[in-house]
């Protein structure tokens, strides 16, 4: 028996009408499943980048956000905490942070974009803990040869204004200093790499 012209059109029609209508149903039930895998407008936000307005710092003071669940430090040095970072070298374990971890524009010894602002995460590469952040002029019982710098009173360690780690303490590596940028003269932009070398 042979089909009619008619039977062959009206065939190919259906064959084409239930292929687009099993295409768009996929389509429609795959939506869901792929919107699953995307992450969590929470988790978005914790990875995101995140700004800081650091216009009214003052010498001395010690800024801090969070940044993917972590603290992160903004520090603005003076003129002679920059000058003590060369007279400690002798006393760090990784004074040009060979070993530590900063993106390349960060990794000098002044561990920073511009000189007077120092941003890194304020977790001690030891175990986690958070150290404190203790001035020179400070009330302390770190010696007398303390020039400022971070202290960490879990297991004692040290680090300087540039996050790095003194000799003979239980703290590995250098503080990390996590990849930003500054947007102007006054804001920073921490989680994005700079194009900037240092000022």
């Amino acid at each position: 028996m042979t089909e009619s012209v008619d039977d062959k059109s009206k065939r190919r029609f259906l064959i084409a009408a239930t292929t687009t209508v099993g295409a768009i149903g996929t389509g429609f039930t795959a939506v869901p499943f792929v919107l699953s895998m995307k992450p969590s407008a929470k988790a978005q936000a914790a990875g995101a980048p995140i700004e800081i307005d650091i216009s009214k710092m003052e010498e001395g003071q010690k800024l801090t956000v969070e940044w993917r669940g972590k603290p992160v430090w903004v520090v603005k040095r003076s003129e002679k905490n920059l000058e003590d970072l060369s007279v400690l070298e002798k006393k760090l374990r990784d004074p040009e942070s060979a070993s530590s971890e900063q993106p390349g524009y960060a990794k000098n010894k002044i561990r920073a974009i511009k000189p007077e602002y120092f941003v890194v995460i304020g977790i001690c590469t030891h175990l986690g803990c958070s150290p404190t952040y203790v001035k020179e002029n400070d009330p302390h019982d770190l010696g007398s040869d303390w020039r400022g710098g971070f202290f960490c009173p879990c297991h004692g360690s040290f680090f300087d204004l540039a996050g790095r780690v003194y000799h003979s303490v239980p703290a590995p590596t250098n503080l990390v200093v996590p990849p930003h940028t500054y947007l102007s003269s006054t804001r920073i932009l921490v989680g994005v790499e700079s194009q900037e070398g240092v000022a």
